[in-house]
């Protein structure tokens, strides 16, 4: 067992899961949420942070801040806490609750924007937000997720060269796209080196990322209102677009199995799915999924069955959900 001094330097990086028993479907779900931040998006917080501080732009006396769904506010917060930083999350109302209570609990300030912009939606409303904070007092230093090449680079550095160790057959990778610092790294990675791996992002309905028009979306984590600068299609094979309602679905097909993961883990197998079934139906394929979270701080939104209802109504059950939701 290792021993840490700050709660950043622990990241379980080789734990998969077969998902055949779960979904029928042969693929393997990278998981990404056992670390103290709980999720993924450790990995840029941290670099984004470190690159900071040895640049100078991060000293004693700066106030962190970043627009965040959720994820790497808490990353923030608890890397913030830690080093004695001032931490300001500018989130929306989709960040669950859960979450905004986390980030509080470690002394971050958490700003919610209840309006989304008419063009940009709620991503959109954040970054003027921050813009605005950041004009406003020197003291504010944006890491800005959204074009830090950090948020890649670490994913470069770490996420996909594990992978490639744990898999040299690789055949499929599907990894879910928000700021596409992830996907990104990833699909850089196995291009450098030449290896013959087809890279599927997986997007949300209402995401504007791949091009799709923009619409309400409820679930935080996948998707977005403004497309990222990080972005580099050049370096994808597929695009796989899912719909809230099939996240829903796939989250509870996993809590049945005694698996709770977030909703964004629910978005990208629920693609990978789809894709290896249309693709790949009778051929045998060595895939990963990458999951970002768990499920825990989903508890009061996609495994909560009166939310569902008030959001997507009866249609959004499986027949077999229908029996014991």
């Amino acid at each position: 067992m290792p021993i840490i001094t700050s709660p950043q330097e622990f990241n379980t990086e080789d734990l998969y899961v077969d998902l055949r028993p779960v979904i029928g479907t042969e693929l393997l779900l990278k998981c990404e949420g056992f670390n103290f931040a709980g999720s993924i998006k450790l990995k840029a917080a941290a670099a984004m942070v470190e690159q900071a501080e040895r640049s100078g732009l991060l000293h004693h006396g700066s106030v962190l801040v970043e627009s965040s769904s959720g994820n790497l506010g808490v990353a923030l917060a608890m890397i913030a806490a830690n080093k004695g930083y001032r931490f300001l999350c500018v989130t929306d109302t989709r960040c669950n609750l859960g979450t905004r209570r986390l980030m509080e609990t470690m002394g971050a300030e958490v700003y919610t924007v209840t309006q989304p912009d008419a063009e940009g939606g709620y991503l959109a409303a954040r970054l003027d937000h921050v813009r605005r904070l950041c004009a406003s007092d020197a003291r504010y230093v944006w890491l800005n997720q959204y074009t830090n090449v950090n948020n890649w680079e670490a994913h470069h550095r770490t996420t996909a060269p594990a992978i490639a160790e744990r898999f040299p057959g690789l055949d499929v990778l599907f990894v879910g796209a928000g700021t596409t610092g992830t996907l990104m790294g990833c699909a850089r990675y196995f291009r450098a080196r030449g290896r013959p791996v087809t890279i599927v992002a997986v997007d949300v309905e209402g995401s504007v990322t791949f091009g799709g028009p923009a619409r309400a979306r409820m679930i935080p984590g996948l998707g977005a209102g403004v497309r990222p600068q990080l972005l580099d299609r050049s370096y994808l094979d597929d695009v796989v677009i899912v719909s809230e309602a099939e996240t829903i679905r796939m989250c509870r097909r996993f809590a049945r199995s005694g698996y709770l993961f977030g909703g964004s883990t629910g978005t990208v197998v629920a693609g990978a799915q789809r894709w290896l079934a249309r693709y790949r139906p009778d051929t045998p394929v060595t895939a990963v999924a990458i999951s970002p979270d768990l499920g825990e701080r989903y508890l009061d939104t996609v495994y909560q069955k009166s939310w569902v209802d008030d959001v997507y109504g009866d249609a959004v059950y499986d027949a077999d959900q229908a029996e014991v939701r």
